[in-house]
């Protein structure tokens, strides 16, 4: 167990070290209390742990095997009365009974059956648990079918009911993928590992060569982990420089830009302005030149204009345009009216003059 910790703490060191880390986790993405509580539902039993031998022991460890929430055994199995019960033949089986619980699975309930005392409905389905965590250890990806058998489920609804309870009582996280029939394994909890202290000179039992194995296999994972966790930090630090690098890159370009189109605009707004005032003095001075050289443009204008006169013509400055005058005709009282320069036109009727009438005076 001290050569777990040395192993651990420096790579987790490592890892909070890196800015990578530091960002996920103010993200929340990284949950590192995954099953923190297990322990603490685990105290009660320690406690009564403490002063009880034999058959209460047994009793105990059969609680607190089927409690619901306590899912770690290592502290009460560490306990000198709980290691007792090894040394009486008719406690025996609970001791081996925690020790399924504590590192085994369901199919070393199926092997080991005989030995073992009965399982109630809540101790199997604990069990369950514990194994799919166990099989998840070596694959993140579990097909149904493999689950279905080493679990002994009826049907997949099952199964998919089992996982379910098992992620809402945080002792995994995944998803179900009912497409691909598979349970895709984000994380777990940590189960005990199988470790005992074995004094110089004595053979080692099974369980216990077993649990050295187990622990050497798992530093071995963690120094591979390790390894290529430290490339991948150093990979994503390099990245984010680069992306830091470019972003900067781009700011300045845009400042740039943005201040060349500044000076353009503010060119084009002064040759407008420029623009504008030239042309309207130029509009000015033709207004002054226009005056002073026609002499009064204004009165020559209105003298230009034609006015009519009382004879019916139009008189101008120099032009003088005739309007035809009605023309008496003389012919007795035969005679017609005609007009003067229009033949065959009609006289307008306010314009005709009508003959005098010579009166006879008696």
């Amino acid at each position: 167990m001290v050569a777990l910790i040395v192993i651990i703490g420096p790579v987790m060191g490592a890892l909070a070290a890196g800015p990578c880390f530091q960002r996920y986790q103010q993200e929340g993405r990284i949950t590192m209390d995954l099953g923190a509580n297990f322990a603490q539902k685990l105290e009660p039993f320690l406690l009564m742990a403490k002063t009880m031998k034999g058959a209460a022991a047994a009793k105990l460890i059969q609680d607190a095997t089927a409690a619901p929430g306590v899912f770690v055994f290592s502290e009460l199995l560490e306990l000198p009365n709980i290691q007792d019960l090894g040394k009486s033949e008719q406690h025996e089986k609970y001791l081996s009974l925690l020790q399924l619980f504590a590192y085994k699975t369901y199919q070393d309930y199926l092997k080991h059956k005989e030995q073992l005392p009965p399982l109630n409905q809540a101790q199997l389905t604990k069990l369950k648990y514990l194994s799919i965590v166990t099989m998840a250890t070596e694959k993140r990806i579990l097909p149904y079918s493999t689950l279905l058998s080493a679990l002994e489920m009826p049907t997949v609804r099952d199964l998919e009911d089992l996982i379910i309870d098992a992620i809402y009582l945080d002792i995994l996280r995944g998803k179900l993928d009912q497409k691909e029939g598979v349970l895709e394994v984000e994380y777990t909890m940590g189960r005990d590992i199988p470790y005992t202290h074995v004094p110089q000179g004595k053979a080692q039992s099974q369980d216990q060569v077993g649990g050295v194995a187990d622990l050497e296999s798992i530093l071995a994972s963690l120094k591979d982990w390790a390894s290529t966790t430290s490339s991948l930090l150093s990979t994503l630090d390099v990245a984010i420089a680069s992306a830091a690098q470019d972003s900067a890159n781009k700011k300045a370009d845009k400042e740039a830009h943005d201040g060349k189109v500044q000076i353009v605009l503010k060119d084009v707004v002064e040759n407008a302005k420029k623009d504008k005032e030239g042309g309207r003095d130029g509009t000015r001075g033709g207004h002054g030149q226009g005056a002073s050289g026609s002499g009064g443009g204004g009165e020559r204008s209105e003298r230009d204009r034609p006015k009519r006169g009382n004879s019916g013509t139009l008189s101008g400055g120099g032009d003088r345009m005739d309007v035809d005058e009605p023309i008496l005709m003389e012919g007795g009282s035969g005679s017609g009216i005609g007009l003067r320069g229009s033949k065959n036109r009609k006289a307008p009727q306010a314009e005709v003059l009508k003959p005098q009438r010579k009166r006879n005076r008696m």
